[in-house]
């Protein structure tokens, strides 16, 4: 009842309260093996609420998809969770020389592992990883939030990112054109 009475009290869920083993958490590249872990949380529209493409529910497309679209990419990273993929961050560095400097962080986790500080981890076991992988050019991350998304921008925050301001009518998402936070990480920055 105690239990009980302090969970109501300050919005909290019982899962919140034991936050997850961090040494349970590590980030890999994906493999296709990875299809059916992939499949249970890809297809779900809660996770893909926010993401560019759209939910995936065929084996054969988690597949297609795995194999032409996030394997072959410079740096996608499988979430997991004692080494079940659960998830991803997708750092994508700029092109051309204006922007090879800064890069575009982007990540998703299935709906069954929300609030219990995953992504955080994932988010500063990458930042640590990319900065040293690209230590040459990459001075900045930059993550674009919807206004709405008030999860993934209380993730950021925790990790150290900075609210840079809001992008009026800047991102266009599941048929919309959306309001966006900028967020951002330098290569001299703390994480939290």
């Amino acid at each position: 009842m105690l239990i009980e009475f302090y969970l109501i009290k300050h919005s909290l869920s019982l899962r919140s309260l034991f936050q997850m083993d961090s040494s349970r958490i590590s980030l890999r590249p994906f493999k296709l093996s990875d299809v059916d872990d992939f499949l249970i949380w890809a297809s779900d529209d809660r996770v893909t609420r926010y993401l560019r493409w759209n939910s995936i529910t065929a084996k054969e497309d988690a597949l297609t998809y795995l194999e032409h679209v996030v394997i072959p990419h410079s740096w996608r990273r499988s979430i997991c969770l004692d080494d079940r993929s659960i998830g991803y961050i997708s750092i994508k560095p700029g092109s051309g020389d204006d922007d090879r400097y800064r890069a575009r962080v982007g990540y998703a986790v299935a709906a069954e592992y929300w609030g219990q500080g995953i992504v955080t981890m994932a988010l500063k076991l990458a930042i640590s990883k990319v900065f040293e992988d690209m230590r040459e050019l990459l001075v900045r991350l930059e993550a674009l939030v919807e206004v709405e998304n008030k999860g993934s921008q209380r993730v950021l925050e925790k990790v150290g990112f900075q609210k840079e301001g809001l992008l009026r009518k800047y991102g266009f998402c599941k048929g919309e054109i959306r309001d966006m936070f900028v967020y951002s990480f330098l290569s001299t920055d703390k994480i939290m």
